[in-house]
């Protein structure tokens, strides 16, 4: 799985704390990540999505409102199914631009989130294939700061744009987790 906000994750202009930090709260959640990525190599519908996930329907639904609600998955199609109307769904990678990063107790939230997702992800690492893999916590010119940045946006962009049904058995399985974000001076250690 793929999780990807291709746009700069900022503060949008009158935003205030409290719609920063539910904009960070609707996607700090495992299975809301787990349905953005799906999402954005296909359109599925909430019963869909949930077989694919093996989630209940009615959680699936629940969490796709949210997300709706939050402008991170569009409404792409409604069709008559047994009586009923099935709301198909999409995520549009640039929808990260709706939230904002300016609450610490949002970020953290989302972090664990993606944390935790990536765990999950690495107990299907299929052994003897490639890894590629950066850590850092480094101080840098601004114009770097800005490239690197940049750089995300576009292999994102890049992933978004070229992903396949999850269900494709041409494609390579592939999941992504990249977050750069500006860190204060590490506190020093008391000996």
């Amino acid at each position: 799985m793929v999780l990807l906000f291709c746009s700069y994750i900022g503060a949008m202009p009158g935003q205030n704390a409290a719609t920063e930090l539910a904009g960070l709260r609707v996607i700090a959640h495992p299975l809301r990540l787990r349905l953005l990525s799906l999402l954005t190599g296909e359109t599925l519908s909430a019963a869909e999505a949930a077989r694919r996930l093996g989630e209940s329907q009615a959680n699936v639904s629940y969490h796709l409102r949210r997300l709706a609600h939050a402008g991170l998955v569009d409404l792409v199609e409604t069709t008559a199914v047994r009586g009923g109307i099935a709301k198909r769904y999409r995520h549009d990678p640039d929808s990260g631009a709706v939230l904002a990063t300016g609450d610490r107790e949002g970020h953290h939230a989302l972090t664990g989130a993606m944390a935790a997702e990536l765990v999950s992800r690495s107990a299907r690492f299929v052994p003897d294939t490639p890894i590629v893999f950066t850590d850092a916590e480094v101080t840098v010119p601004q114009d770097v700061w800005s490239r690197v940045a940049d750089l995300v946006r576009q292999a994102g962009q890049l992933l978004s744009d070229n992903a396949l049904p999850s269900q494709d058995q041409e494609g390579v399985r592939v999941a992504a987790t990249l977050m750069l974000f500006q860190v204060g001076a590490a506190e020093p250690v008391a000996s």
